[in-house]
């Protein structure tokens, strides 16, 4: 774009003269004006002009009145009224000795005044009273600027005049930006853009430039023209945009967003080189302690100071982002082409960052020095990758997966990423698929486990959880249930099981043998803890038609009373009322206070199998169990040893005190169908 396409492009007659004052442009609009086409026109000058329509009546020569003030250089305007109310604006320049360079001109027509604010006169005037304007040679040397560009830049005009636009070069655009400026101008053309300037006092400010070119009679630039606004403060607002919109306003660290972008960058970086990256996954162990016990706001600190740490062990060509809550991620590019190498520089990392992370945190806000304070220690999953084989989502699922793995070895330590971790995710997420249709498929069932008494006689039997899978077969619940807690599929997998054994116990209450037969049921802690578990085992009781009395619900003490509640209380307070039994079971290896027992509606406590493994032979356990033997006396409490085996354990188990007994001596969980023995 030159000179010629803002006169085409300008809604007024215009055209340009050069400095012979000969006409070398007229836009179509001036055409229109004089009615001539430009061809004819191209040469005129402006003596030529007087006999064209429009241009008879003017009542005073061109540039008479055109009188540049000594030692200024600047471009001036004059009005030229005609008869017939058109106005004639003209804007020349000098040169240093005064002579004409140039001039451009239009006409209006004052009559309309809906164009009024298009006049280039008050464009003009507000061009200098609000932009920032310089005029340079054809070597960028600038000749004249504005008072704006004076205020903004800190420089005089003394300074600016003789110095090209690197006096207020900022270092903030690479070479090839001002080279490709250079080339648009230089060919005629008007380039547009922002700029990041530097003013003398140091401080940085922002314009939006149009750099128009000035062509001589040869068709190259003579001279140029920048007009710039002042965009800083719109700057500063699209720059506190981006951080809120990519960095984490706590911390102050990239968020998950910009860590995609950096991502996408390492791995294409890496493609290039060949070198390796790494991707660390880390979270803060038992974070959620710290806001449990000393609040949010103490847990924000830490969270601050955590990043800080973070910070202090990488390199500044790494990225340490915050994905969220307690969890961070660090990308660490160029770590060599060898995967040894890779690997022990992680490694090194990692030994920095245990070191630092695992000191106290002072969440008074005090220097984290001395003794005392917080522990926070953090776990730390790793994967490598090189180029862009693996996305970047599978590498944010690698790492959270190596990462899973650090807390189950027991915390505070760092795992690398192995392809067996993943097989091992996929065929839980495809055992979890076939779990969720495995209730309409028919594929559930249960087995049953005599518990009798101390004469070997069955008094209940424990309803267990298969699953008839149709390609892995007889699936154990070890296998699949820990899978349906953390899935949420206990839930329905719970009432089917709940259902099915209420309607054995109905079938067994119709039985001689069997009526005296206690059900008891494993029910989850997450299944116990929803809110209408109660309404929906009183509904299947309802349909059933059972003698609620002969339904025990067995709770795993480990899962149900780590966090008892008030609600939970009044759930088996309520459960009792109705006649349900309740037995406590695998007890000894949780967390119950004696408290809760004594104010617990308990029938039976069911003693974990570990404490009676080596009873014969270990004096320890045998002074434990001596011990909950006790205590179920004085709390009324009926007891089922479980795991036992041998005649010889049985025959001691109930020589001190156990009523109840339950184990492969006995038999091994069966389904239905083989029940005849026990009937």
């Amino acid at each position: 774009m030159d000179i010629e396409r803002f006169l085409h492009e300008l809604p007024l007659a215009a055209g340009w003269f050069d400095k012979q004052l000969r006409l070398r442009y007229v836009n179509a609009l001036f055409e229109a004006y004089v009615g001539k086409s430009r061809s004819d026109l191209i040469g005129y000058g402006w003596e030529d002009l007087a006999g064209l329509p429009g241009f008879k009546h003017l009542h005073a020569p061109l540039f008479q009145g055109l009188q540049l003030d000594e030692g200024e250089r600047q471009a001036q305007h004059l009005p030229v009224l005609s008869a017939n109310s058109q106005e004639l604006t003209v804007l020349a320049t000098r040169s240093d000795t005064g002579l004409l360079t140039g001039a451009m001109f239009c006409i209006q027509d004052n009559t309309e005044q809906v164009t009024a604010k298009k006049d280039l006169r008050d464009f003009m005037r507000a061009l200098n009273a609000h932009a920032i304007v310089a005029m340079t040679d054809d070597k960028g040397i600038i000749t004249w600027a504005n008072e704006k560009f004076c205020e903004i830049s800190k420089y005089s005009r003394a300074e600016l005049y003789g110095k090209t636009h690197r006096v207020v070069n900022s270092g903030a655009h690479p070479h090839a930006f001002f080279g490709e400026l250079w080339r648009t101008i230089s060919s005629g053309r008007i380039w547009q853009g922002e700029i990041c300037n530097r003013a003398k006092d140091g401080e940085l400010y922002w314009v939006y430039s149009t750099i128009v070119p000035f062509l001589g009679a040869d068709g190259k630039p003579e001279k140029y023209i920048a007009i710039r606004a002042d965009i800083t403060k719109l700057k500063q607002v699209q720059q506190q945009a981006k951080e809120l919109a990519l960095y984490d306003p706590l911390t102050n660290l990239p968020n998950r967003r910009l860590l995609w972008d950096r991502m996408e960058q390492s791995r294409y970086a890496s493609e290039r080189t060949g070198s390796y990256c790494a991707l660390l996954s880390i979270d803060l162990d038992k974070f959620k302690d710290v806001n449990d016990v000393y609040g949010h706001s103490q847990g924000d600190l830490l969270l601050i100071k955590a990043a800080e740490r973070l910070s202090q062990c990488v390199r500044k060509s790494d990225t340490v982002a915050r994905m969220g809550g307690d969890e961070f991620v660090i990308i660490m590019s160029d770590l060599g082409q060898e995967y040894q190498l890779a690997c022990q520089r992680v490694s090194e990392v990692s030994t920095k960052i245990f070191s630092l992370m695992g000191r106290p945190y002072h969440l008074s806000g005090l220097e984290d020095s001395g003794a005392g304070g917080v522990i926070a220690t953090p776990s730390m999953g790793v994967t490598l990758y090189r180029g862009t084989v693996a996305s970047t989502e599978e590498l944010l699922q690698q790492a959270d997966l190596a990462l899973y793995r650090a807390k189950a070895n027991g915390r505070n330590c760092m795992v690398f990423f192995e392809i067996s971790q993943q097989e091992e995710v996929n065929r839980r997420n495809a055992m979890e698929n076939d779990l969720r249709g495995a209730v309409a498929r028919n594929e559930l069932c249960l087995y049953y486990q005599p518990i009798v008494n101390g004469q070997a006689e069955v008094s209940a039997m424990e309803a267990l959880i298969r699953w008839r899978h149709p390609k892995r077969g007889l699936v154990a619940p070890a296998d699949f249930i820990p899978l349906a807690e953390q899935s949420g599929l206990i839930v329905p997998v719970g009432l089917w099981v709940l259902e099915t054994a209420c309607r054995e116990l109905a079938e067994w209450q119709q039985d001689p043998v069997r009526a005296k037969w206690l059900m008891c049921v494993n029910v989850s802690a997450r299944q116990f803890k929803e809110p209408g578990f109660c309404q929906h085992l009183l509904d299947i009781v309802t349909r059933t038609g059972i003698n609620v009395a002969g339904l025990c619900l067995e709770l795993t003490e480990s899962l149900l009373f780590s966090n008892i509640d008030q609600t939970l209380l009044e759930k088996i307070h309520s459960l009792r009322s109705h006649g349900v039994k309740i037995a406590l079971d695998d007890f000894g290896t949780g967390y119950s206070s004696l408290s809760y027992l004594k104010d617990l509606p308990l029938n039976t406590l069911k003693i974990d199998r570990s404490f009676l493994r080596d009873i014969l032979h270990n004096p320890k356990d045998q002074g434990i169990t001596d011990a909950i033997l006790a205590l179920a006396r004085t709390l009324e409490l009926q007891t089922v040893a479980e795991g036992v085996e041998t005649q010889e354990q049985f025959e001691y188990l109930r020589s001190v005190g156990f009523s109840r007994f339950q184990g492969f001596l006995f038999g091994r969980p069966a389904p239905k169908e083989e029940l005849q023995k026990h009937g």
